[in-house]
């Protein structure tokens, strides 16, 4: 799998994270998305989770949420101690994470940023993410993922 090598899986083999990758073929601009990845990789949709760069008060912000819900901007603003959130400008999430829409991951930025992880990842054993390319999902512990990003958790879905 050395050929499906990205900043994220790097940082995991670095820490010895215990991690398991999970290819798929989903185009990303298919409608509902996040339901066909997890049907691809045949994971329970509710321990998919997207990760979405936002702006909380002028601010880039992670916010990675189950892809069985959207996020709650207001929620999200809140729990990142700000005002007003809203969704980032794709050209500078790509740049400022090194990831491209489809692939980014919370784990392997090229610039760390501030994270807030839905309440509900902590629901389960594991937890599936990108892996930092399209076509790629990891799957590692939810309290390894908080642990690596420094992230809040606080409810920020909303179904």
């Amino acid at each position: 799998m050395a050929s499906q090598g990205t900043p994220a899986t790097a940082l995991l083999t670095k820490q010895k994270v215990k991690h398991t990758l999970h290819p798929y073929e989903v185009s990303p601009d298919s409608p509902n998305y996040g339901a066909l990845v997890a049907e691809a990789i045949g994971a329970d949709p509710a321990r998919v989770f997207k990760t979405l760069v936002t702006e909380v008060d002028g601010a880039l912000t992670v916010a990675v949420v189950p892809v069985t819900g959207e996020i709650d901007l207001k929620a999200l603003a809140a729990a990142a101690g700000g005002k007003k959130a809203a969704m980032a400008d794709r050209d500078l999430a790509e740049k400022t994470t090194g990831y491209v829409r489809g692939g980014i991951s919370p784990l392997g930025q090229r610039k760390r940023l501030p994270t807030v992880i839905d309440r509900s990842a902590l629901d389960g054993d594991l937890i599936y993410v990108s892996a930092g390319k399209r076509g790629l999902q990891l799957r590692l512990a939810p309290t390894d993922l908080v642990r690596l990003t420094s992230a809040t958790l606080a409810p920020i879905a909303r179904a």
